[in-house]
């Protein structure tokens, strides 16, 4: 009995550790190790953009090479360029340096001083330049594991270069590498127009975009939908947090909103 009782505890041990391993606590490793050198107002956010619950989804690992599109003000930079730093290989493929457009220059700047002024952060990173549908060399052609682009698709609608975009995405993933992509999502009714104006963008399209370059769609997450969101906005996407953009008016309205409901979705480059 005595035997038997022992086991039966050691056998409750091992399930119970590896449910844990399988929790919350496990895809904590994205960004556990680097609190300290993250930025406040950063971590504020990560309740509407569930960090570590995305990069788990896209199977983010420290040995792989990974590009992330238009690092902005480097709010995802800050954990992938430290997590990658000593085993894998971080791109931030940002803004064109030499643009025409002012937004990009200044946002560029200030990532290359963020850069430069956070050795101990980015002392790995390569930064490269993407501005489709001229620019786009994110990286070497075939040698990233994953290619990230964060709500950006809606961006490069504007001026007609969303598929120059996810070309250039399946020209840098080695075969057998995912793109993930993360959106804010319209409803399948949105005509092309409403998603430019709007800011929203449907799944349909996504999928197609990606169908075009060769992908071929992997799977979907509801780790970043928001059910509040009604896509129906005075100043779009842009009226919900954190661009606020009526100001004051309405502004506990959309703040109790939260951000936007995003599709997570994940796409493979073939192997052959």
């Amino acid at each position: 009995m005595r035997r038997t009782y022992t086991s039966g505890i050691f056998l409750s041990f091992v399930v119970l550790t590896l449910t844990a391993c399988s929790g919350p606590e496990a895809v904590n490793e994205y960004t556990q190790q680097v609190q300290a050198t993250r930025t406040p107002a950063f971590i504020d956010r990560d309740k509407y953009r569930h960090p570590n619950e995305t990069l788990s989804f896209f199977e983010i690992a420290k040995q792989q090479t990974v590009v992330e599109i238009w690092p902005g003000g480097a709010w995802y930079a800050e954990i992938l360029a430290p997590f990658l730093k000593d085993d894998g290989q971080y791109y931030a493929a940002h803004f064109d340096k030499n643009s025409d457009i002012g937004f990009f220059t200044r946002m560029r700047a200030k990532f290359d001083e963020k850069v430069k002024n956070q050795p101990d952060v980015y002392a790995s990173t390569i930064t490269t330049s993407f501005e489709p549908p001229h620019v786009t060399d994110i990286a070497p052609q075939a040698s990233a594991d994953r290619v990230l682009t964060f709500r950006n698709v809606h961006n490069w609608m504007r001026n007609k270069s969303e598929q120059a975009a996810f070309d250039s995405f399946y020209k840098a993933l080695k075969p057998g590498g995912k793109l993930g992509v993360v959106e804010h999502r319209a409803p399948e009714s949105f005509t092309l127009d409403q998603m430019i104006t709007s800011g929203y963008v449907s799944e349909s399209y996504v999928k197609e975009l990606a169908k075009k370059s060769g992908f071929i769609f992997e799977s979907s997450s509801e780790v970043n939908g928001n059910k509040l969101d009604t896509k129906s906005h005075p100043k779009g996407v842009w009226t919900l947090p954190p661009s606020l953009r009526l100001g004051d008016q309405d502004k506990a309205k959309y703040q109790g909103i939260g951000e936007s409901d995003r599709m997570t979705l994940k796409f493979i480059k073939p192997r052959v």
